[in-house]
């Protein structure tokens, strides 16, 4: 069989959805679909011969989810689901001469073997199976892709083996990787015949994106949903017209789509009217895009007056405040005034630390740097927010001409709140970096500058060196460390200077009394006061405390400047007047540069 049979004259034409069809069914909202092919496989067979009736050419076997119980190590059980789930498929084709594709779902990020072993060891299954072609659906990356591809060639060269990714109206999967180059990097690879899109956009939207694609020469395969789901009572269901999705589906085929079926929502129903269309023979006619429409009216940024200093050579002090845990923002904006007029070049907020909830970082940064003037460095986490809300908020700080932002995983929730309130950890820092770097002109107006984390009190930093790497690789420009308050810290500030390439801002935490010390070494992750400084502080009074804080911490401050490109300030219990005498004495001590207007 030719791997190139199928044209935009000759589409392919797979089924719709198995899941939420089986799940519409009296009595099965709510059971396992893949499970069904041994608990109830006639209503599964009935569902293949009916696509097959509508007109498909091709059928998926009912093993989506498999992949993840393979990751749980259930080996046994999907070894029995996907000879079950084979057997149905291929006896519901062979009456038809359909093709039949293993359907491969995307493998968990948490799991503890690699997505490629996975796809693999499905894949040994299926060829004893007796299936031989193989779909690897609504995939948030392309991690497994070139190792399936790569042993299928070895192992039955005459594999059909077609990649398709899940991505949302804006392009980017769930992972916040771009659609556009997944499909150029898969499409590349060697032993993969198709790549496409599938999942999470109704047509309209994946027609908009594919006119947007430079894949000249590539099968491409399209699957969208039947439109968006609405709620209606307690489930879930999809209210696109079987009409309407054949009409832009037949405007898929004629942009080039080789391969075209449908994902969530589809039944039979909408496979048939397309079937239909496609009967008409009607040759493909390329609908041209209209390129990205202009903004107009889109104001001047103003200039980054951190970035400016930094790329000028100059240390920089970031000075962060916590955010107030109320409205009464008088004392905050006060203490911003006062850390602006001792010449702090940035103040950074914290995004509800210890994962208790606190004055969005993101709002109060804007107001910051609207009223106050003053530059501003918002963290954000991946924590409370899902990619939706992420974006919503960057357009919102780009709108506001803030572009600088700190992305970090977050804090947990505290142990006993996790009842009432529930982390989303929906990526972490580094593939939230990787999105925000991805967002084209299209989206923002002047690119974000991007921090991270580096924890330099980390007990094994040869660890911490490496994900630091890999946030550099997503885009991270700069690193906000933890502070410096141990031997330790100040040889892995060393290291970290030798290794990255990015901007260093190296923290110092000013320590107030013996107390704080041992709360900080006790209570509070990242943090290590060591002994010798801690023992200054035993019997001091509050204003003796303050004094050996200021003295200490011009003294980390000169021991850590050949290594840093400025210094990032953290502000003991709001206490603004200090962090402003220290500023005063760093520029005095020659270690910052003379304060700006």
């Amino acid at each position: 069989m030719s791997k190139r049979l199928y044209t935009p004259k000759h589409p392919l034409l797979f089924d719709g959805a198995m899941g939420t069809l089986f799940a519409a069914l009296p009595d099965r909202a709510g059971e396992w679909c893949e499970g069904a092919s041994l608990t109830h496989p006639e209503e599964i067979s009935a569902i293949h011969r009916a696509y097959l009736d509508a007109g498909a050419g091709a059928i998926k076997t009912n093993t989506f989810g498999v992949g993840a119980e393979l990751a749980r190590g259930e080996d046994a059980q999907v070894r029995e689901l996907i000879d079950a789930s084979s057997r149905l498929a291929l006896e519901a084709a062979a009456p038809h001469g359909a093709l039949v594709f293993a359907d491969l779902g995307p493998i968990p990020g948490d799991s503890p073997r690699s997505p490629g072993e996975l796809f693999i060891r499905q894949a040994e299954r299926f060829l004893a199976a007796g299936v031989t072609h193989f779909l690897a659906e609504t995939l948030s990356s392309d991690e497994g892709a070139a190792e399936l591809a790569a042993w299928l060639t070895e192992h039955c060269p005459e594999a059909l083996l077609i990649v398709s990714f899940a991505v949302g109206a804006d392009g980017f999967t769930r992972d916040g990787l771009p659609g556009r180059d997944l499909l150029a990097r898969t499409a590349a690879l060697p032993g993969v015949d198709a790549v496409g899109l599938n999942c999470m956009s109704g047509p309209h939207h994946l027609l908009s994106l594919m006119r947007d694609l430079q894949l000249e020469g590539t099968m491409l395969s399209v699957m969208p949903n039947a439109g968006y789901p609405t709620v209606l009572g307690r489930r879930t269901v999809y209210q696109g017209a079987p009409d309407y999705f054949a009409q832009q589906m037949d405007q898929i085929v004629r942009a080039g789509a080789a391969i075209v079926g449908g994902c969530c929502g589809t039944t039979p129903e909408h496979i048939a009217r397309l079937s239909a269309l496609l009967e008409e023979g009607r040759g493909p006619t390329a609908v041209p895009s209209s390129g990205p429409a202009s903004a107009p009216g889109r104001a001047p940024a103003g200039t980054d007056r951190l970035w400016s200093r930094l790329d000028r050579g100059e240390r920089v002090a970031a000075v962060e405040l916590d955010p107030p845990a109320s409205d009464h923002i008088a004392p905050f904006l006060s203490g911003v005034g006062t850390l602006r007029d001792a010449g702090a070049d940035v103040i950074t907020i914290a995004d509800c630390p210890v994962g208790r909830p606190r004055a969005d970082s993101c709002l109060l940064a804007c107001k910051v740097k609207r009223e106050l003037g003053v530059e501003v460095l918002p963290h954000m986490t991946c924590r409370d927010r899902n990619l939706n809300a992420i974006k919503a908020l960057l357009l919102g700080l780009s709108m506001e001409d803030v572009h600088n932002v700190l992305l970090v995983t977050g804090d947990p929730i505290p142990g006993e709140r996790r009842d009432e309130v529930k982390s989303v950890f929906n990526f972490n820092s580094r593939k939230l970096a990787r999105y925000v770097s991805s967002l084209g002109e299209d989206t923002l107006s002047v690119p974000f500058r991007l921090f991270g984390a580096l924890n330099l009190n980390a007990r094994n930093f040869d660890v911490q060196l490496r994900l630091a790497r890999e946030k550099e690789d997503c885009g991270i420009q700069g690193f906000l460390t933890q502070p410096v308050l141990s031997r330790e810290a100040l040889d892995n500030l060393k290291r970290a200077r030798e290794v990255l390439k990015g901007k260093l801002l190296g923290g110092i935490f000013p320590v107030v009394s013996y107390r704080n010390a041992c709360f900080l070494n006790n209570e509070v992750a990242g943090i290590r006061v060591c002994d010798e400084i801690a023992a200054l502080y035993r019997d001091k009074s509050r204003e003796e405390g303050e004094e050996i804080a200021l003295t200490v911490s011009a003294a980390i401050a000169k021991e850590i400047a050949p290594y840093v490109d400025g210094f990032y300030l953290m502000t003991p219990f709001q206490r603004v007047g200090l962090i402003a005498r220290l500023l005063h004495r760093l520029r005095a001590d020659g270690l910052l540069p003379p304060a700006q207007a």
